[in-house]
């Protein structure tokens, strides 16, 4: 039961699964007690030879309690979760951390491109380079994205990093991760988006900071002659 989630390699990735095995736990809880009362009630009130239903208005306060104190008990538990999901999501959608690597996540029908700005640190020029379906980062660095869709809504979702956020056409939506172990990662669309929306998939590539500027120094394309031509690699 406790191997339900996939691997955990993000930063905020605890705070995320630690809301959600507070629904779980409190659903759970909620769940078996809910259903000990359904049962109880079934066998102490059967139907019985001379034992008459009784209808009740629910005027009386001892009638009223069995409506009111279950409805304050979940208010108070929402409230808690609430709290609970404040936090993670204060820390995940909040102000993103200083990061010197940023990459925009563009979702088209059907795959992900990862435009990076070169070594000028600006999109849009000479140099950009442009990935399709692999994101590369480096090991215990913080990655500033910006994701967008060329066409209809898509999701951005990378599980091991616990991330994911719609891609919406005409919309610039900041995100960021910072991966604690190396490997390579399963990206995929969590939302239907068209036909192919089973072919969206991509992978997230976590090297370590040697790798990462060896990936660099042999990746990086030179500089092209159109100031407006972006180079497209495909690896």
């Amino acid at each position: 039961m406790f191997d339900w989630f996939p691997q955990n390699i993000s930063t905020f990735g605890g705070d995320i699964d630690s809301v959600f095995w507070l629904i779980f736990y409190i659903v759970g809880a909620g769940f078996i007690l809910g259903e000990a009362v359904i049962i109880y009630c079934a066998i102490r009130y059967r139907r019985k030879a001379g034992r008459r239903a009784a209808f009740i208005t629910g005027e009386k306060m001892s009638e009223l309690a069995w409506v009111m104190v279950p409805a304050a008990i979940v208010l108070i538990l929402d409230f808690g979760i609430e709290f609970a999901g404040g936090e993670a999501w204060s820390k995940v959608k909040g102000e993103t951390p200083a990061s010197d690597i940023k990459v925009i996540v563009t979702g088209k029908q059907f795959n992900w491109n990862f435009t990076y700005p070169g070594p000028d640190g600006t999109f849009g020029t000479d140099d950009d380079l442009l990935l399709e379906n692999e994101l590369h980062v480096p090991v215990r660095k913080v990655v500033d994205i910006t994701i967008k869709s060329e066409d209809v809504l898509h999701s951005f979702f990378v599980p091991v990093m616990r991330l994911k956020q719609d891609a919406i056409p005409g919309r610039s939506i900041p995100a960021w991760f910072e991966a604690t172990a190396t490997g390579q990662y399963e990206i995929g669309c969590a939302e239907l988006c068209g036909y192919g929306h089973y072919t969206m998939r991509g992978f997230l590539f976590v090297h370590t900071a040697e790798d990462y500027a060896k990936w660099i120094q042999e990746r990086w394309p030179p500089a092209a002659p159109s100031a407006d031509s972006t180079n497209v690699v495909q690896l």
